[in-house]
């Protein structure tokens, strides 16, 4: 398996190559230079798998340049009852008629985000120790990302993480799980801003490929690579889980801000799993759906991003996007490279009236959009009919889904947190209060340690380097 950038200026690498980074050197994401097809039976001899067995299925398609013992190895010691609470992993949860809930945020962070970066961690980790390496982590979160990578590297050797989230503009337990961390290789900074500031950071960091290389800059965003596999097996794991014949199609109705996690779904569903419509969900800031129906995508400035009650889904520049358009416009880097050009220059690139944009329609999306009175009535209307409090993010997705849900067709509703990360939606749309997991009860009322900093690349190049100290 060899990987190539979207803008075509990196020379085919392997796994192992684009682990510890970020953006290829020519600015675009790394992705497969083919992704991996099923055999023929494959699928029917996946069923009854444990979830590390699906998971190493899968991963290895991707990862083909690593001891197999030593992957199987680390997915083992990823996905295990100790950290996820149920061998399921991720159970799933029938709700409405025809309708499920994929439950995804049964791991340490309480969100789906951890799926995937504890696997990470595990991975830096082996790639670190194997090299006698270090590696400084640069991320941006709007409220999950960052606690569900901070609680996977704590501890690592060798890996310190410095974590940028938008000031004030993550939910009181959001930002309590991460700013409680006293650990002294997690380092957090609340950027004066939205989280697009934050993002266009770490892409200003990566680019520097000087500063990149001296201080050993990686990424856990969805920008990395391994995150994106990662996800795609939860998808395979909720067909299996609702379909009983191998040709049986389903829907995913998914809520979707940095376009990553309905990415993986995009490319298990290229992969060959019968899935019949990919559901995009946004919340106010409906970048993603204003493309999906348009052929326009155009991002928005800091000050017209919309702060919500659905706060991780505050973003308008989708780095995860130039993926799948990487594949709508028959995989051409000069067409990606123009067309974010545009997005730098102007705001904004017009596929409408393309045939890249007629033909859309085969990879299975659809789009929709929810805004605070939608979210709530969803919460409610799933509470008082199935007895089951969802998080807001999670309801956008539900009310979305509805819109597009057919006759016959499993739909399964990705689930993005607990609700107890969102207490001040669940008491307004329900008068009461979420269960909390035991060990969260009074996490706001913890000592906090962050620094407050300007969203500006060079102040962030400097903490960095101030910080910079040897790791042991």
């Amino acid at each position: 398996m060899r990987y190539v950038s979207t803008r075509g200026g990196m020379a085919p690498a392997t796994f192992s190559d684009i682990l510890l980074g970020g953006l290829a050197p020519d600015g675009g994401l790394t992705l497969p230079e083919d992704y991996p097809t099923l055999a023929p039976g494959e699928l029917a001899n996946w069923r009854g798998l444990s979830y590390p067995e699906l998971a190493f299925a899968i991963l290895s398609k991707f990862v083909d340049d690593l001891p197999v013992d030593d992957l199987r190895g680390l997915i083992n010691k990823t996905y295990t009852v100790e950290a996820f609470h149920t061998e399921t992993i991720t159970p799933v949860k029938a709700l409405l008629d025809g309708v499920s809930l994929v439950e995804l945020s049964n791991g340490p962070t309480l969100a789906f985000k951890d799926i995937a970066l504890q696997l990470l961690g595990n991975l830096f980790e082996y790639a670190l120790l194997k090299t006698g390496g270090h590696l400084n982590i640069l991320g941006a979160t709007s409220g999950d990302t960052g606690s569900s990578a901070e609680y996977a590297m704590r501890g690592k050797h060798g890996i310190r993480v410095f974590m940028l989230s938008p000031y004030r503009k993550m939910s009181q337990f959001q930002t309590a799980q991460m700013f409680s961390l006293q650990d002294a290789n997690i380092f957090n900074i609340a950027v004066r801003g939205v989280f697009d500031d934050c993002q266009d950071i770490v892409k200003a960091v990566s680019n520097d490929a000087e500063f990149k290389a001296r201080h050993a800059i990686g990424t856990v965003n969805s920008i990395n690579w391994a995150r994106v596999a990662a996800q795609i097996v939860y998808y395979f794991k909720g067909w299996l889980a609702v379909t009983e014949r191998d040709d049986q199609e389903v829907s995913f109705a998914v809520p979707s801000g940095n376009f990553g996690n309905i990415c993986a779904g995009y490319i298990a569903k290229c992969m060959g799993l019968p899935i019949r419509r990919l559901i995009l969900a946004t919340n106010e800031n409906n970048v993603l759906d204003e493309f999906f129906r348009t052929g326009v995508y155009r991002v928005r400035k800091s000050g017209q991003v919309v702060q919500t009650s659905s706060p991780s889904m505050d973003i308008s520049k989708a780095s995860n996007f130039e993926r799948f358009i990487y594949d709508a416009v028959g995989r051409d880097p000069e067409v990606v490279h123009e067309l974010w050009r545009q997005v730098d220059t102007h705001g904004f690139f017009d596929l409408s009236g393309t045939d890249a944009f007629r033909g859309i329609h085969r990879f299975g999306f659809v789009s929709g959009s929810s805004n605070h009175p939608n979210r709530m009535a969803v919460i409610r209307r799933v509470y008082q009919e199935c007895g089951v409090i969802i998080d807001p993010h999670t309801a956008d997705g539900i009310k979305v889904g509805l819109e597009y849900r057919e006759e016959g067709i499993p739909l399964l509703c990705l689930e993005t947190a607990l609700p107890a990360k969102f207490e001040e939606s669940i008491v307004e749309a329900l008068g009461r209060s979420p269960e909390r997991p035991a060990g969260y009860e009074d996490i706001e009322a913890l000592p906090q340690r962050f620094e407050v900093m300007d969203a500006d690349v060079d102040k962030i190049k400097e903490y960095i380097r101030r910080e910079n100290a040897p790791i042991v």
